[in-house]
């Protein structure tokens, strides 16, 4: 299958909800299954390890709450870093925030001043899960996240980015400054444009695609209709 732009995600995403009636929350949660089965093999199992999810407001760190919710279920331990007022969290992805909190999930803020010694405490961590931002994400990244995803490169641990490295253009696959270097990529549906570029592999690592449920023949027709 081949790599899919920015402009095709949005369009398989769209007609997944809108044509086929898939709702959102079924593919978060489809996602982060997934996500979380590879992230599981990459560190041999997730029983008795720690894993801390640094997530921003959007579909990308909704996907993250389902990840965390998972790791508890398999045995694991999960914190959540939000780099986002919980007033931000809306839609699908609050709804996964809400059900971790609900599980007991540990949740703090990673906001303004607290984000100074964000490194230290990622430092402890088995892996850490970059669920900043997605393929949305255009042009350089400023304040909160931009010193989230450099307290993440800083923290000295494995890193796993859900679905693109945070700062990574899915199209050009240029980085902007600071870009997160993940050792793996866990990307929904297909490759992006932008992991095929040169030098992009520096920041994703290992590319690992996974199924959502949405059709290939979808997949294929996005990508013929330009």
């Amino acid at each position: 299958m081949k790599p899919l732009s920015r402009q095709q995600v949005r369009r398989v995403d769209k007609f997944a909800i809108d044509t086929l009636g898939i709702c959102g929350a079924v593919l978060m949660e489809n996602a982060g299954r997934a996500i979380t089965d590879e992230i599981s093999r990459f560190i041999s199992g997730l029983a008795g390890k720690s894993v801390a999810i640094v997530a921003g407001p959007g579909n990308n760190g909704g996907d993250g709450f389902v990840v965390a919710r998972h790791i508890v279920i398999r045995g694991g331990k999960s914190k959540v870093f939000l780099v986002a007022p919980q007033a931000k969290i809306t839609g699908d992805a609050k709804t996964n925030l809400e059900v971790y909190r609900a599980l007991g999930g540990d949740i703090c803020d990673a906001t303004g001043d607290s984000l100074a010694l964000l490194a230290e405490e990622l430092s402890s961590f088995d892996l850490l899960i970059d669920a900043i931002g997605g393929t949305g994400i255009t042009g350089k990244l400023r304040g909160d996240l931009a010193s989230a995803v450099r307290q993440i490169n800083s923290a000295g641990r494995p890193i796993v980015a859900i679905d693109i490295p945070t700062g990574l253009d899915c199209d050009t696959g240029s980085p902007t400054d600071p870009t997160v270097r993940a050792q793996m990529t866990v990307t929904m549906v297909a490759r992006k444009l932008g992991f095929d570029q040169p030098g992009a592999s520096d920041f994703t690592g290992e590319v690992r695609v996974v199924d959502i449920g949405i059709p290939v023949e979808i997949v294929i027709s996005s990508q013929t209709d330009g």
